[in-house]
């Protein structure tokens, strides 16, 4: 089950769509729905989980805890509406866009796709990509 939760004034529009999709890329990745939680907050609340749980002190888009057991994926997902905003405009992209790169970005690490060396980036990106083309709800 996939739920959202909201630590500020954002909301998701259409979460039954976007959950859909999550799940059809999870099932793409011959992986299993578990418990799913995305919690959408503002920079400085993620910054405190940063600071708190992961001992960095930076501001950041997503943070996700896996709690997968094998190929049935559980976590939790963090991500700050801030920084997606903030970020899109960097990439010069829509907001939407750029969220649901970020939705997509945390469960793919939890199929196992890294993104710490420049090839392992490449492939993460080029997965988020396919992803992004298979919503129908945009």
């Amino acid at each position: 089950m996939i739920d959202f939760a909201y630590q500020n004034d954002f909301k998701l529009e259409n979460e039954a769509a976007v959950a859909s999709w999550i799940s059809s890329i999870i099932s793409s990745e011959d992986f299993a729905e578990g418990d799913i939680s995305y919690v959408f907050c503002d920079d400085d609340y993620l910054h405190n989980l940063n600071k708190e749980f992961l001992d960095h002190d930076t501001l950041t888009d997503i943070i996700s805890f896996d709690y997968s057991m094998g190929t049935q994926i559980h976590g939790e997902i963090y991500i700050s509406v801030d920084r997606v905003a903030e970020n899109a405009e960097a990439f010069e992209t829509g907001f939407l866009n750029e969220l649901h790169r970020v939705i997509i970005h945390g469960i793919l690490h939890y199929c196992g796709y890294k993104d710490k060396t420049e090839s392992e980036a490449a492939l993460m990106r080029s997965k988020e990509e396919a992803a992004l083309l298979k919503r129908n709800f945009v």
